[in-house]
């Protein structure tokens, strides 16, 4: 396996990987407006992406990584936005090569730590996430507010 930073060369292969991601959250959207959200990120420098390919060079996972700072820190930090390995590539140790990755550039980038989160009922992604170290929050709750958007 190979894990490499995204360019836009690789978005044929990262939008289906991406669609199986919102996929697993009950979000489907159509591949093209896949294409084009990962395009911007990529062109625009916003986030950075891992892609995770198998000996015969096929895309089987990615991550993606936002840019953030850490306030209480006074120092640069990363989000773990998404985290998605093919159904057929699991339980082959993708999942933490891509942590792995996420990690080392974290760290090559001066950050002070990596944040996620998942949904509650992703107990596999839970696990992995609590073998490499990262620690569940008890203090801090998450809340999100939801606003009009466009229509797309």
């Amino acid at each position: 396996m190979r894990i490499q930073q995204a360019t836009p060369a690789d978005l044929d292969d990262l939008t289906p990987l991406f669609a199986g991601y919102l996929h697993f959250y009950a979000v489907d959207k159509p591949l093209p407006a896949l294409r084009d959200f990962l395009a911007g990120r990529l062109s625009r420098g916003d986030s950075t992406i891992f892609i995770a390919r198998d000996e015969r060079r096929a895309a089987v996972g990615f991550v993606q990584l936002y840019p953030l700072f850490s306030s209480l820190a006074l120092q640069p930090a990363w989000l773990v936005s998404d985290l998605y390995v093919s159904e057929a590539a699991r339980r082959q140790g993708v999942g933490e090569a891509l942590m792995n990755a996420a990690r080392n550039h974290a760290e090559a980038s001066g950050a002070c730590g990596l944040q996620l989160e998942t949904a509650k009922s992703n107990l596999a992604g839970q696990a992995l996430y609590e073998r490499l170290g990262y620690v569940r929050d008890e203090v801090f709750y998450t809340y999100w507010l939801g606003l009009p958007g466009q229509a797309g």
